[in-house]
């Protein structure tokens, strides 16, 4: 297979891993076909070898691909028009838990300087009521971010601006109404079940697997709205594979499904992109995304966001657009501030650096 890298700002290894993983997804290399060779891929691209392995890793993180000892890399991407039952064990309860107790400690002393930079720079503004789903330079700010390092191109008006992911769980319940029958994992972070359980919605548990949720019990559930985390579910630390999401993305694209895709703690992957979102894979415009930044930043920084599918605009200005922005606007700019200035995609990168050593010094 002949590949052409073009001359542009993105790094070879991802023009590469893109390629590739277009001719995965369309068959061009079959479930459990061996890819071309490094040095063969190498030789016929001027490339290096190094280059060919970081596109092969991105792959083997992503779900594509596994490399198999003495044998190269091997396709494990399995689309499918149906379900099958998984073959997959359950994940137990005793699983190891994911440690949030902990969490990255940002710069005291970059966040007190920028604090003080806002109040000079914004002065009485600071204590103006912020707009409905919130500030225009904070929503600007997240459109930019979520493009250049989550390849999620939306407009301005998708974004919603809220008081942390439990907020916004029940703006999306207001939102999709009480009818509808909610999926969630099990197990999964025991906010999700109690908000769905307070709101008086009928819910289902579906059990995991060690790939993502079971595919019996996806097929099966009564569901119209599905709740995942596809980068590892707490406290299972299970992270969708690639088949697994296209699953999820084809189970939503019958009747009038939609998925609400947490991506909380995706910034803190060791791999060299974040893993690509449901949001981005889906072509059935039906993925609600949120994030937060109560583990990047502060868990006292209850700031999150969710991006809404175009279809879902329009019916949220009319049915919810009343509703206050329960995020202060001095808090807003300071984010605001944060984001544009670059010390918050700094931050993200010196963690992954120290998590990157860290794995490296275990084995």
């Amino acid at each position: 297979m002949k590949y052409v890298i073009q001359k542009e700002n993105r790094p070879v290894y991802l023009q590469l891993y893109k390629l590739i993983r277009n001719d995965i997804i369309n068959q061009v290399y079959p479930y459990n076909s061996r890819l071309p060779s490094k040095r063969m891929l190498a030789e016929e691209l001027g490339i290096s070898t190094i280059t060919i392995e970081h596109a092969y890793g991105l792959l083997c993180d992503e779900g594509y691909a596994e490399a198999r000892e003495r044998s190269g890399y091997f396709v494990i991407f399995q689309p499918s028009d149906g379900f099958a039952a998984s073959t997959a064990e359950p994940v137990p309860l005793a699983h190891e838990k994911l440690d949030t107790s902990s969490y990255p400690t940002f710069s005291i002393s970059i966040l007190s300087k920028t604090m003080r930079k806002v109040l000079t720079d914004y002065g009485e503004t600071i204590l103006e009521k912020s707009p409905n789903a919130g500030g225009i330079q904070l929503r600007s700010a997240i459109r930019q971010y979520l493009a250049r390092n989550r390849g999620i191109q939306v407009e301005i008006g998708q974004i919603v601006i809220g008081s942390g992911a439990e907020y916004l769980y029940r703006l999306i319940v207001e939102l999709l109404g009480r009818s509808r029958v909610y999926g969630i994992e099990s197990p999964s972070y025991d906010k999700i079940e109690q908000i769905y359980r307070a709101a008086d919605v009928d819910y289902e548990l579906l059990p995991l697997s060690a790939d993502g949720i079971d595919s019996g019990a996806l097929a099966a559930t009564r569901a119209d709205v599905l709740h995942t985390t596809p980068y590892r579910s707490f406290p299972t630390g299970v992270t969708a594979t690639a088949s697994k999401r296209y699953e999820y993305i084809r189970w939503s694209g019958r009747g009038e499904r939609f998925i609400v895709e947490s991506d909380y703690g995706s910034e803190f992957s060791v791999s060299s992109q974040p893993m690509e979102t449901l949001f981005v894979l889906s072509d059935f415009d039906n993925v609600i995304y949120l994030n937060t930044f109560s583990r990047t930043i502060s868990p006292s920084m209850r700031i999150g966001y969710m991006v809404l599918p175009k279809q879902l605009v329009n019916q949220f200005q009319d049915r919810l657009g009343f509703y206050s922005c329960t995020v202060p606007t001095f808090d807003q700019l300071v984010l605001t501030e944060l984001i544009n200035n670059g010390d918050f995609e700094r931050h993200i990168n010196r963690v992954r650096r120290a998590k990157r050593r860290e794995l490296e010094h275990e084995t």
